[in-house]
């Protein structure tokens, strides 16, 4: 195959998904006269009498918060999913529970595909259940997890893998994530995140499994392990890297400045990290989610989310990771919009991976 030159435009393969993305680096060039976005302003309290989520406050439901003094969890008033269909009847060996093989994996996308041959399966629909969780970070109103100090950074990861240790026994996935900024949707400032455990698979985890299953099956190795350490040889888009973690830009992001973190040995999900891990994570994320705020000179906005293994079992191919999508583009307030044929043909970014890490580099480098 021919490798483009890197300035030119080229198309990218995510291995992660199979899915592809345009790569167009002469845009970079092009006057902006777009939407631009109020700028970003992060909040100075440390108590808001009106915030659903500070302590000793009265929710929408009624219930009053605890006067918690450190990162607290509780289901959430107005879940996307409920509990009472099935989510309890799920056994060992239904398909994302116990250890995931490459059949079952394949089993789980055609569970779905079933009905293509049945009459009427253009109208298909399926129950889901589930369990929402909310989790505050910190008592603060005003602390973001970049202005957290590491022992504080250290209590969310650790809280990140108890709720992960218990929801996994009963759940086919468990999705840990943050949409932080009004920007990606965020309803509520106050320093917080969610978790999402649902009884099925859902689209991006079947794409994930799949590559990583073939791949392992194939080479007799990670993907993402291999990938981690490819990356951390080129060191084109390599962010950050320490003694347990690995950030990159990673080479088909679709995003402007998403990056992809790896740990640097084989962990199913959050709740496999020993305390080192937990500590080195804290650190990591402390500063890799600074240098976005001093890229932008704001508190930047993002979408933050774990994979890690389906089910309550072990995994031979599949790696944990976190995903980060910052939606900015050149500034805090000009972002990167998916529209026209980036949502009709193709993912398509102008900045090329490299330099976005070479910026982040910098951002880091630059932290007091």
């Amino acid at each position: 195959m021919t490798v483009p030159p890197a300035d030119s435009p080229h198309r990218r393969r995510n291995a992660l998904t199979g899915e592809w993305v345009t790569v167009s680096p002469q845009r970079t060039k092009r006057p902006w006269q777009g939407d631009e976005a109020e700028e970003i302003e992060a909040t100075g309290v440390t108590y808001d009498p009106d915030c659903y989520l500070c302590p000793g406050n009265t929710r929408a439901n009624g219930l009053v918060n605890p006067d918690y003094s450190g990162p607290w969890a509780f289901d959430n008033d107005f879940p996307a999913l409920s509990d009472g269909i099935g989510a309890n009847e799920i056994g060992p060996n239904e398909i994302g529970l116990g250890k995931a093989s490459l059949d079952e994996t394949r089993s789980a996308v055609t569970e779905g595909q079933a009905a293509v041959a049945t009459e009427r399966s253009l109208f298909c629909s399926e129950p889901v259940s589930g369990r929402c969780r909310v989790l505050c970070y910190s008592p603060d109103h005003s602390k973001t997890l970049t202005k957290m100090t590491e022992s504080e950074l250290s209590a969310v990861v650790q809280l990140w893998s108890d709720e992960v240790r218990q929801l996994r026994q009963q759940y086919r996935w468990v999705q840990v994530f943050e949409n932080k900024g009004a920007m990606m949707g965020c309803s509520n400032p106050h320093p917080h995140g969610q978790i999402w455990a649902v009884d099925t698979l859902p689209t991006e985890a079947v794409k994930e499994s799949m590559t990583q299953a073939a791949w392992f099956e194939s080479q007799g190795r990670l993907l993402l392990d291999q990938y981690r350490a490819d990356e951390e040889h080129s060191g084109e888009r390599m962010v950050v890297a320490t003694e347990h973690w690995s950030a990159v830009v990673p080479y088909w992001a679709t995003w402007p400045f998403e990056t992809l973190l790896l740990p640097r040995r084989h962990i199913d999900h959050l709740d496999g990290l020993t305390e080192a891990e937990q500590v080195d994570l804290a650190r990591v994320l402390k500063s890799l989610l600074g240098a976005y705020d001093r890229l932008f000179a704001t508190a930047c906005p993002y979408t933050m989310g774990w994979h890690g293994t389906p089910g309550a079992g072990s995994s031979p191919h599949w790696q944990l990771h976190a995903h980060i999508y910052p939606p900015l583009l050149r500034s805090a307030t000009i972002r990167k919009h998916m529209v026209g044929y980036e949502m009709l043909s193709e993912a398509q970014r102008d900045l090329t991976p490299e330099v976005a890490a070479e910026q982040l580099r910098f951002a880091i480098s630059t932290a007091s």
